[in-house]
């Protein structure tokens, strides 16, 4: 297995604001200097990288500066990330056109994966209709990346209808999506990561490693939280999967880059 990093750290997620306006470009993108930090990520012995669909979309006109960065880097573009509400019929169409943005920017420029979050948690409360629309749209998420050569897998994530074991079982069951299992989603979401890889163990696709503390709530940095990757890494590997593992920390208190080498060191010693 290869060890990546996703650039979030670096100044963090926002959403693009014209999206409040126009749907289909609501980008995710991370707030911060995109040039360093892939230079961070490479310097701390990652291999790969996994960038927004916004900060991709950042280089659609000039697709050679990108393409030069991840070549004096000596990184490998592994994956897009993307995500939308994917419940609400009249904008679905629009979300699905910046889905097959982020799947063509992802093909462009050499990546594998695409990667999904979402699925709205309404403010009425959730139907199990809303299920069935996410699992219908999710399904679409496959065949728009198959069409751009990639494989599709989807990311539990807090605040989407997708937090709890539950609410990953009912989803796994209406939609042939991959599995992104976010560690540090699924144990704040009250489930055991190593345990949900092995439920789904022909699912995944993809794996986010991050740490998570409870209370005070954080994520953290590899290795400085309550998590067992031990058992985590070795659920993996009973899957079969030896694909990417990409580290993504949503945030960090002090230089990202320091973030990068404590799990990349964290990294190296649990897999020997």
């Amino acid at each position: 297995m290869k060890l990546g990093y996703h650039s979030i750290t670096w100044g963090g997620v926002i959403g693009e604001p014209t999206g409040v306006t126009s749907v289909k470009d609501l980008f995710y993108r991370a707030n911060g200097d995109l040039e360093r930090a892939l230079r961070d990520i490479a310097a701390a012995g990652y291999e790969g990288v996994e960038l927004f669909d916004g900060n991709a979309a950042d280089f659609a006109d000039r697709p050679e500066a990108l393409r030069e960065l991840l070549s004096e880097t000596g990184l490998t573009l592994v994956s897009v990330y993307t995500g939308a509400n994917f419940i609400y019929a009249d904008i679905l169409p629009d979300e699905l056109w910046r889905v097959n943005r982020a799947a063509e920017l992802a093909a462009t420029f050499g990546a594998e994966k695409l990667v999904v979050g979402g699925g709205a948690r309404r403010a009425a409360g959730t139907s199990d209709d809303d299920y069935d629309r996410l699992g219908k749209a999710l399904d679409t998420v496959v065949d728009i990346a198959e069409r751009h050569g990639l494989v599709a897998s989807y990311h539990p994530h807090l605040s989407t209808i997708v937090e709890s074991p539950d609410e990953l079982d009912t989803i796994m069951a209406r939609s042939r999506i991959g599995f992104c299992p976010d560690t540090a989603h699924l144990a704040a979401g009250g489930g055991d990561p190593g345990e949900l890889i092995r439920r789904y163990p022909d699912r995944v696709r993809h794996v986010h490693l991050k740490d998570y503390r409870p209370d005070p709530f954080a994520f953290l940095p590899l290795g400085q939280g309550t998590l067992d990757f031990a058992d985590i890494v070795a659920a993996v590997r009973e899957a079969g999967y030896d694909g990417w593992l990409l580290v993504e920390l949503d945030s960090y208190d002090g230089d990202p880059a320091e973030a990068a080498r404590i799990s990349k060191a964290y990294l190296d010693s649990l897999l020997g």
